[in-house]
């Protein structure tokens, strides 16, 4: 099983001097905080703070206070270790009317297979953390995805994947940056369709080229809605999948033969 290790809040900021700076974060009420031990994982959360974070030899490190940043290092006893890492965003307290989350379990039972997986979870932003349009709140998380995968210490671009509210983060950080995949859980039909319920102001479309293998997995209800309304439900160079439990065993089998596909 994965295993994460923490390491000290000063040997952590050394490391990542360079990355803070560039993305001019705040760093005036940084804190450490205690990791829970579940099995043999360490995970930490809070509200404030940076998480410091060391799976292996890997490091992993939540640089804003919006989101949880889990990094899950192959089985040492999985037949063969993927250099592709696998990103799993989720926005679980999104209010999408659904569950939002990509359940830890799909990350625990591909670590057993080999591969290294990235579990980042986002978060609403707080009272007092104001976004000026829809744009530049997922430019802002995308920007934080970003600065994750650098501090994952992985080398090769990610296939990523992401469900509800979090599609629209993978697809704004995929529009300038490399990725090997892409895979889809039940994004939304558009982006016009979250405003305002779910966006502070409307956002265009993403218009990025399909330069990557992209799969979109849904309920069949939802697969039907996608092929009318929605423009990776009408590109015939996406993969279109039907599941009926999204966090069973038949959605990790989907994802996993997905990813065979792909020679993943």
């Amino acid at each position: 099983m994965a295993s994460v290790v923490k390491m000290s809040s000063k040997k952590m900021l050394d490391e990542v001097e360079a990355v803070i700076e560039e993305i001019d974060l705040c760093l005036d009420h940084v804190s450490a905080t205690p990791a829970v031990l579940v099995g043999r994982m360490f995970v930490v959360r809070s509200s404030n703070s940076l998480h410091f974070l060391r799976p292996a030899t890997r490091t992993a490190l939540q640089v804003r206070r919006s989101s949880t940043f889990t990094v899950r290092n192959p089985s040492e006893d999985a037949p063969r270790e993927v250099p592709t890492p696998l990103v799993l965003c989720s926005a679980s307290r999104w209010d999408l009317g659904t569950r939002n989350n990509i359940p830890q379990s799909f990350g625990s039972m591909l670590a057993e297979k080999g591969h290294t997986c990235i579990e980042v979870d986002f978060e609403p932003p707080g009272k007092s953390e104001k976004c000026s349009s829809s744009q530049n709140l997922v430019d802002r998380l995308s920007e934080e995805l970003k600065v994750n995968l650098r501090l994952s210490g992985s080398a090769f671009p990610p296939v990523i994947f992401a469900r509800g509210f979090a599609s629209l983060i993978a697809q704004t950080y995929i529009s300038s940056h490399p990725a090997q995949g892409l895979f889809l859980i039940s994004p939304p039909l558009s982006n016009a369709s979250l405003f305002p319920s779910v966006l502070p102001t409307p956002l265009g479309e993403f218009d990025y080229e399909l330069k990557f293998p992209v799969a979109v997995m849904a309920r069949p209800t939802e697969i039907d809605q996608l092929r009318k309304h929605s423009r990776l439900g009408q590109n015939e160079l996406v993969d279109l999948i039907e599941s009926d439990n999204l966090e069973g065993h038949d959605a990790l089998m989907r994802i996993e033969q997905w990813l065979d596909e792909l020679g993943i």
